[in-house]
């Protein structure tokens, strides 16, 4: 039982830590919106590191032929979604700061509707249940039932731990940075970064 709390640990926090452009973008969405609306959004995240991890101890070893061929086309897909974002949230600053102060800020987005968002964007890289496939594969696999509901509840609150620490330091960036001129640079180059890192996902 703890050699898969282990592993599940060690497996959700593998997939989380390296920062890619769905990272970024909760970091800038957090920074933007109420911390639970950041929270919403790294939830989404986890649960579909999560929902990968399930479908790994559960059949891996036959999902990876089935993914194989759409994998390059969901990596596609990912990016293009990530750079309407990034173009979507840096237009949005920018006609902010040319109003002016007097102009209402549009409302962030519901919990639920960044939980959705989240968890859409996230299931669209298949390479996460191969990552966890392999794992589960090379030695890291449970023997039943219930060790492989330990590995996924790990795996799932691994994840969910780190994109919550992500989510509360992009709230924290935003209640420092309050002035229209701070927002705008912030906005901008998180979205620079979400758009290269997206760019990055096909080449």
């Amino acid at each position: 039982m703890t050699a898969a709390v282990v592993a599940g640990l060690l497996a959700g926090y593998g997939i989380a830590i390296p920062v890619g452009a769905v990272g970024a973008h909760l970091v800038a969405v957090a920074a933007r919106s109420p911390w639970r609306t950041g929270a919403g959004a790294a939830l989404g995240i986890a649960a579909a590191d999560g929902l990968y991890a399930l479908l790994a101890v559960l059949g891996g070893a036959a999902l990876v032929p089935l993914l194989a061929p759409v994998a390059t086309p969901l990596r596609w897909v990912s990016a293009v979604v990530l750079v309407i974002l990034a173009a979507h949230s840096t237009r949005t600053a920018v006609r902010a700061y040319r109003s002016g102060p007097a102009t209402a800020e549009s409302p962030p987005p519901a919990p639920r509707r960044a939980f959705l968002t989240f968890l859409g964007i996230t299931v669209l890289n298949p390479m996460t249940v191969v990552y966890f496939t392999a794992l589960v594969l090379g030695g890291h696999s449970t023997t039943g039932a219930t060790e492989a509901s330990v590995f996924v509840a790990a795996a799932f609150a691994a994840s969910a731990s780190w994109q919550l620490l992500l989510a509360t330091g992009g709230t924290l960036l935003g209640h420092l940075v309050t002035g229209p001129r701070g927002r705008l640079t912030t906005a901008l180059a998180s979205g620079v970064l979400i758009a290269a890192l997206a760019v990055g996902l096909v080449v």
